[in-house]
């Protein structure tokens, strides 16, 4: 175990997907590198009643290690290694995603699958009917990418981003336009809030705002209409 690892702590956020990124954000690994329980699985609830965020604990952080001599050979072959076993479950999640997609009657270019980044699988679906799957205000979008990430998570333990045409690009930069013209009043004042948030502009602003302010505290919050936006401040002594 790392001996910088904190006391085990929960994250707490509206889907599995983000309380993940969190933690690994949070502690500088991987997802894969951490060892976690599912408190409690995220609910919708029932006409905006007894809704209920998704909730983990990290239980250990684990640290690889290498005992033998000859260690840089040994990492290239564990590398050489681990890009063979990644090759094997694209295509299998690829195989598996266009299998599914092919009974649902949307005129739909063959799906493709591809490593990402780090340990980030990304499913990129293109053709004539993908904005039936965005549906209005990215409803079906978030909708699909909570179930496409719960089984590419738990059965291959990586994360997901899933870009349907560019809907996913356009609203990183759309995002990012946003945050930048508030970065200077954000740095100026010692509390902000954003604008009203909805679906995955929420994640996407906060992944942006944690990269750009890694030294605030930032976190998403409801007001009483139970509309969503980001709380930016400074950390408490």
């Amino acid at each position: 175990m790392k001996n910088d690892l904190k006391k085990s702590i929960l994250f707490e956020a509206s889907t599995l997907e983000e309380a993940y990124k969190n933690a690994s954000s949070e502690y500088g690994c991987s997802i894969i590198d951490l060892k976690s329980e599912i408190i409690q699985s995220p609910s919708k609830g029932f006409f905006g009643l007894f809704k209920k965020n998704a909730i983990i604990k990290i239980l250990e952080v684990i640290e690889d290690i290498i005992e033998s001599k000859d260690e840089v050979v040994y990492k290239n072959n564990v590398k050489e290694q681990t890009t063979k076993d990644n090759e094997k479950i694209i295509i299998e999640i690829q195989d598996k995603v266009n299998e599914l997609f092919s009974f649902l009657c949307y005129d739909l270019n063959e799906i493709k699958v591809s490593m990402y980044e780090n340990n980030t699988i990304l499913i990129h679906f293109t053709g004539e009917d993908v904005a039936l799957l965005i549906g209005k205000e990215g409803y079906r979008y978030k909708a699909l990418s909570y179930v496409l990430f719960n089984w590419v998570h738990d059965n291959y333990g990586f994360m997901l981003r899933l870009e349907i045409a560019e809907f996913l690009k356009s609203q990183e930069e759309g995002m990012q336009k946003y945050i930048d013209s508030i970065l200077p009043n954000i740095k100026e004042e010692v509390f902000y809030k954003t604008k009203i948030l909805d679906g995955i502009l929420v994640h996407i602003a906060l992944t942006i705002l944690r990269k750009e302010l890694p030294d605030k505290y930032i976190a998403v919050k409801q007001n009483i209409n139970q509309e969503r936006y980001i709380l930016i401040n400074e950390y408490k002594n």
